[in-house]
């Protein structure tokens, strides 16, 4: 019998990608998504996506999604907190397998590690250590598609926000920035793919600065026959 695993889902790319491989992993059977979303704002917590679309996305897979509510600015006691009482419900429930999209970030996967290993459980990392300019390729190759909802102006120019992920978004990456944007330089949605039943027909609305980064709000568009398009 596969095992059961809860995804910690952000509903960007990498997420995308690792649960694209975990889907296809015969050894376990993801059971459920994982997801913060802040309160008062009624959106993904740092992506700043609505949570509209991150149900759209879950009933897409076809998963259900479990929501960690934090208050605005949560400090990491208040987080951790949140989050271990929902980690603790899964456990109780017979799942002690939780898999993530980090790729390169050693301190972030020790964190969650530790975290987990605390109380009997394990974490899985589909993509660790894979070179970024081929995930960046693969993305595109798989028929995934994305859009930047949020840009750290201090690392990547504001004018990459709202675009979308393809060869070209990729190619016009500065030198510095991580293909992925592993070093927080972005963060996306993604609407179609591998993964979903069908796409998630989104549009861009406005571009708005806050607290240091710069987002592009994602508006839920109607459903349509097709691909999504942005």
């Amino acid at each position: 019998m596969p095992l059961p695993l809860v995804f910690s889902w952000s509903g960007g790319k990498d997420s995308a990608m690792a649960l694209h491989s975990l889907l296809q992993n015969p050894e376990f059977q993801v059971v459920a998504l994982l997801t913060t979303v802040t309160d008062g704002f009624d959106r993904i917590s740092m992506h700043g996506v609505r949570r509209e679309l991150l149900h759209r996305q879950a009933a897409s897979v076809g998963l259900p999604v479990e929501e960690v509510f934090i208050p605005p600015r949560c400090v990491n006691a208040t987080y951790e907190s949140r989050m271990a009482k929902a980690v603790l419900r899964f456990r109780d429930s017979g799942v002690k397998h939780f898999g993530f999209g980090d790729i390169f970030l050693r301190d972030l996967r020790k964190y969650r590690e530790e975290k987990l290993m605390r109380e009997g459980m394990t974490a899985l990392f589909p993509l660790w250590e894979i070179d970024t300019r081929e995930l960046a390729s693969r993305f595109v190759q798989q028929g995934f598609r994305a859009t930047t909802v949020c840009v750290d102006p201090s690392k990547l120019d504001k004018s990459f926000a709202g675009r979308e992920l393809n060869s070209a978004f990729f190619e016009g990456l500065p030198a510095a920035v991580d293909p992925c944007g592993e070093n927080g330089e972005f963060h996306t949605f993604v609407h179609d793919g591998p993964i979903f039943k069908t796409a998630i027909r989104v549009r861009t609305g406005q571009i708005v600065e806050r607290d240091d980064f710069v987002f592009c709000d994602l508006l839920p568009a109607e459903p349509q026959s097709g691909l999504s398009t942005v």
